[in-house]
């Protein structure tokens, strides 16, 4: 029997970062047509939901397992190699037919980015790919896949649900609109969404958007986390919302992969047994060094790192509180 303290379920994908002196303007960055365009960086890494937030579980201390589909290519061949370096266990698959995801990360001047993303073999795991009859889990963690992949997610937490594994459910706002994501809202005991997306679920399933937090708990999470960039991030846990703050002077390098850090983190630290407090101080720490640094998964810190940054942290980065 091989057992885990999480197994992640996400996509994967060989991330490019280009970097030019575009600006951004008014939430919009601009490529004028017929133009050419100095790149004035250009790296590649490994990222997706999937692998960003394994890598993130593992650092912190647990067992960790990850499942996402990949290409018999180069790309997937390097994304098995981080998986192996980063001890985590690899439980998903691989096709011959299919490429490996595959994203385009465009970075402005002002440190703000558009992803194009190739989704490749991800949206494509059939359940029967899956060999789960000598595995136990005390977590899932979902991050968003469409299509058949979407499909094996259900099948796969209703399953082990039952034996006692734990959800916690990260979905995209292009998931919320796109798939009927209430099967798996009704047995996470965690939910992490930004802003937008908790305002988007709330329409969806016709819920009140003035009172979002008990609306979103009536679905089914046990635990409602709604994140806002560089503002307050809130959570509800039926009874009560706690808050925190993130700091604000950060010198931001890149931003991906700060919510996966961060959903993770949080995660990580219940998993853990860590209070709610706990959790919410714990996640902007490891977003904060994710975000000065280019890739998903360079500034992901350990439970080591995290605990001695707040034990020297100021006063004032200790804002969580009861609302």
């Amino acid at each position: 029997m091989q057992e885990f303290d999480v197994i992640t379920f996400g996509s994967s994908v060989i991330d490019t970062f280009v970097h030019t002196d575009v600006s951004e303007k008014k939430n919009f960055i601009y490529y004028p047509v017929g133009s050419k365009i100095l790149i004035t960086d250009l790296r590649f890494d490994i990222g997706g939901g999937g692998t960003n937030t394994a890598v993130a579980f593992a650092r912190l201390g647990l067992k960790t397992g990850c499942i996402t589909k990949i290409g018999d290519d180069e790309n997937g061949l390097n994304i098995l190699k981080l998986l192996r370096k980063e001890n985590v266990k690899y439980l998903g698959s691989m096709d011959k037919d299919l490429m490996t995801g595959y994203s385009v990360i465009l970075d402005s001047k002002g440190g703000e980015r558009t992803i194009l993303t190739y989704k490749g073999a991800n949206n494509d795991l059939d359940y029967n790919e899956l060999n789960f009859g000598n595995i136990k889990t005390k977590w899932l963690y979902y991050s968003a896949l469409l299509d058949k992949s979407f499909e094996t997610q259900k099948k796969l937490a209703l399953k082990l649900r039952k034996k006692g594994t734990k959800i916690a459910y990260n979905p995209s706002s292009y998931l919320i609109n796109e798939e009927n994501i209430l099967p798996l809202l009704k047995i996470s005991d965690i939910l992490i969404v930004n802003k937008e997306e908790a305002i988007m679920i709330c329409e969806r399933f016709k819920k009140n958007k003035q009172d979002i937090f008990k609306s979103i708990y009536s679905l089914g999470p046990k635990i409602v986390l709604i994140t806002n960039k560089d503002e307050t991030a809130v959570c509800f846990d039926g009874k009560k919302k706690y808050s925190i703050v993130p700091h604000k002077n950060i010198n931001v390098v890149e931003r991906t992969g700060a919510g996966d850090a961060f959903a993770s983190t949080f995660t990580s630290a219940i998993a853990l047994g860590r209070s709610l407090f706990d959790a919410l101080l714990w996640s902007p720490i490891n977003s904060m060094s994710v975000v000065q640094q280019i890739g998903a998964q360079k500034g992901l810190l350990t439970q080591e790192e995290i605990l001695k940054y707040l034990a020297k942290a100021p006063a004032e980065y200790k804002p969580t509180k009861i609302i």
